[in-house]
């Protein structure tokens, strides 16, 4: 069975940078995606990527986030850059294939 864990989530100021990772036994032929759900809504997709490397963003993100994979290390990444207080949520990667979340990570964007 697919097992994935997020890291990298933590407290960070407006306009600050964080890096997650998700790693695990992710395909390289899989599609990969990032989602988050803010405190009283529902889950959403941020970003994903194709295993060629084709990225396609979440319009609130464009611009700010970059999604990335690492076959050899088995690791997605996002970088996500110029936070706001809006991109506070848990974060969860995703194996779009296979249909399998991990445990998702918490980012808090706060003065």
């Amino acid at each position: 069975q697919v097992q994935l864990a997020e890291s990298g989530g933590g407290l960070v100021q407006p306009g600050g940078s964080l890096r997650l990772s998700c790693s695990g036994r992710i395909s390289t032929f899989n599609t990969m995606g990032w989602y988050r759900r803010a405190p009283g809504n529902q889950r959403e997709v941020v970003a994903q990527i194709t295993n060629t490397g084709s990225a396609n963003y979440a319009d609130s993100v464009k611009g700010r986030f970059t999604i990335s994979r690492d076959n050899a290390k088995n690791t997605v990444y996002l970088q996500m850059n110029s936070l706001k207080p809006e991109d506070t949520a848990v974060y969860y990667c995703k194996d779009e294939n296979f249909g399998v979340w991990g445990q998702g990570t918490q980012v808090t964007v706060s003065s």
